[in-house]
């Protein structure tokens, strides 16, 4: 899609952003205020233990960074307003379930919500593997239910983390896969069953009263560094 396509296809547009405090999600956020200040909504999710709390991690962690200066000096001191009248950061976390999202806020959002942009993960390449899957794995799937209750949504988009082409070569195009369907079509992932080896190996782990760093050493070889 041409640039200017994309400009007119988010006017008017509701958008519901997770990962915000991140780098690829902080640049976007900021991109569609800027090429399109007709966006009519940003919702922006993030772990905080209260709304205020979540607007002051917001400023601190986004808006008061140097992307924002081509945005200050183009709205001087109307971006406060700008600002307040787009943006609205939500509480939550996709590591839980409806996002941990409160249930008249969440209504809400099921009501408004155009396109939904999934940018929260771990990027730690020595991440705990349980800790990977619950939120790489089960997080996306927890926003891709509550996808399925926004009524008037147009488009999910999941910003993987690296690698997710594996080792193809030439042209990547835009295929769509299936739930659950893998690149080299082999059989199906089974989340169920990675949960439960992890779940194992942790009990086995307790029984022996292994430290916090055999914890992690253990998870690591479980497939995280494999």
């Amino acid at each position: 899609m041409e640039s200017c396509c994309i400009e007119q296809f988010l006017e008017g547009k509701t958008i519901f952003i997770t990962g915000v405090t991140g780098y690829l999600a902080k640049i976007l956020s900021e991109k569609i205020l800027r090429v399109q200040p007709n966006v009519k909504k940003l919702y922006l999710l993030i772990r905080a233990p209260d709304s205020n709390l979540a607007k002051q991690r917001f400023n601190n962690e986004v808006i008061k960074t140097d992307l924002f200066g081509v945005l200050r000096e183009k709205l001087g001191t109307n971006l406060h307003g700008f600002i307040e009248d787009k943006v609205f950061p939500v509480v939550g976390d996709i590591d839980c379930d409806s996002l941990g999202i409160n249930s008249e806020l969440k209504d809400e959002m099921f009501r408004e919500i155009d396109i939904i942009v999934n940018s929260a993960a771990t990027t730690r390449f020595d991440e705990r593997y349980d800790t990977a899957i619950r939120t790489n794995v089960l997080g996306a799937l927890h926003v891709l239910n509550f996808s399925k209750q926004c009524s008037k949504l147009m488009m999910l988009l999941h910003v993987s983390t690296a690698y997710v082409c594996g080792e193809k070569e030439g042209l990547i195009l835009e295929k769509t896969l299936n739930y659950g369907e893998t690149l080299n079509g082999s059989s199906h992932l089974d989340i169920d069953v990675e949960q439960k080896l992890v779940e194992e190996a942790l009990k086995d782990l307790q029984h022996r009263n292994a430290t916090e760093k055999e914890v992690r050493l253990a998870m690591r070889v479980l497939g995280i560094e494999s």
